[in-house]
């Protein structure tokens, strides 16, 4: 009798763990199912639904399903070439041809497969705009406007839109904050549009999407710098105020890095930064020369009146100057002076640098 009980007892305990083995089984089969299905769904998609630069790829003869999945993950036009091998062969697709491509990262699955079937390349006629280092935003507003056929204003208005200003801080973390709504800073965006070439699909895309693309060119290439920065204890806004002193002073013979050993000379001792091209800026235009009575211009961009940078950047840098202003020239030097020939002439004191200036540019 005991025994009997005995054994009823542990078999309830078993049926028990059983149970729970079974359910605890069934839930983590929901879940993995569960999983792999929103994985396989994201995988689909495209990479990056905003982002419409083109992307080389060269398929070449003889390359595999396998190949052409592992070249497309590498440049990153899809999320897992695992789901996209599998995808392939449930969808039964053949007939991939070799050839040179031109792809975008905006493309789903599906339209990628589509164009690898051509042979041929798709980049269509579409618009491409160049960026000087070292231009201005009314100068982009007036280069976009050239080549796609919106009035400056236009482009001008929407760059100065503080609500979307607000929607771009959101979206853009880690290069905008609240430091361009500054009510001093004449354009928020300033300094903040990466000079470079870009080409878009279209001849003519959005304002806002050819904004996009040149604020995501500017995350890619701070994003590189992010350890310099903070070993220079710098926010990307001061960083690119610097950047644009050192753009705007430089010349093509110019040493960037001892260029920004001066400022940063001056901003060590309490001296003003005293460059001319924030002096052009408070005026808002361009001269060949300054003379003394430019000095005198009410502006809090006028680094002659004002100690410190400038409440925000006076143009958009190259990688160059951003570089230079991450890892400045040790040197004793606190005034430049750039030559008609382009040569840059560094000097320690005040006395050395009238000299200078007086030989080659002549008494103001």
């Amino acid at each position: 009798m005991y025994n009997d009980q005995f054994f009823q007892k542990d078999a309830q305990i078993v049926r028990k763990i059983v149970l729970i083995v079974c359910i605890a089984v069934f839930i983590a089969c929901i879940a993995i199912a569960g999983g792999s299905y929103f994985y396989i769904k994201s995988a689909l998609q495209p990479v990056d639904p905003d982002d419409r630069t083109p992307v080389h790829i060269s398929i070449p003869i003889g390359s595999s399903v396998n190949d052409i999945a592992n070249m497309l993950e590498e440049k990153q036009l899809i999320k897992s070439s695992l789901v996209f091998r599998y995808y392939v062969k449930l969808k039964n697709h053949v007939g991939f041809q070799a050839g040179e491509y031109r792809l975008n990262r905006s493309m789903s699955m599906e339209d990628i497969i589509a164009v690898l079937k051509t042979g041929k390349v798709t980049e269509k006629k579409g618009l491409k705009l160049t960026i000087p280092e070292g231009t201005q935003i009314t100068q982009i507003a007036a280069i976009i406007a050239e080549k796609t056929g919106y009035k400056k204003e236009e482009v001008l208005r929407q760059l100065n839109d503080r609500k979307y200003i607000e929607n771009l801080i959101q979206k853009y973390p880690s290069i905008l904050s609240k430091d361009i709504l500054n009510k001093n800073i004449r354009y928020p965006l300033e300094g903040y549009l990466f000079p470079a070439t870009y080409s878009f699909h279209e001849k003519k895309p959005s304002i806002a999407e050819i904004v996009e693309t040149m604020l995501r060119k500017t995350e890619k290439v701070l994003a590189k710098y992010e350890r310099d920065k903070k070993e220079m204890n710098m926010t990307t806004h001061q960083l690119l105020t610097m950047s644009s002193l050192i753009e705007e002073e430089a010349t093509e013979k110019a040493d960037r890095e001892k260029i920004a050993s001066v400022f940063y000379n001056r901003l060590r001792i309490g001296m003003p930064l005293q460059t001319d091209p924030t002096v052009l800026y408070a005026l808002g235009k361009h001269k060949d020369r300054v003379y003394y009575k430019d000095l005198e211009v009410k502006s809090p961009y006028n680094t002659y009146i004002h100690k410190g940078l400038p409440p925000g950047p006076i143009a958009n840098a190259g990688e160059m100057s951003i570089r230079a202003a991450l890892k400045p020239a040790k040197t004793d030097y606190l005034y430049f002076l750039a030559t008609p020939a382009g040569d840059v002439i560094f000097t320690k004191t005040l006395e050395e640098h009238n000299r200078e200036k007086e030989k080659y540019i002549g008494k103001q």
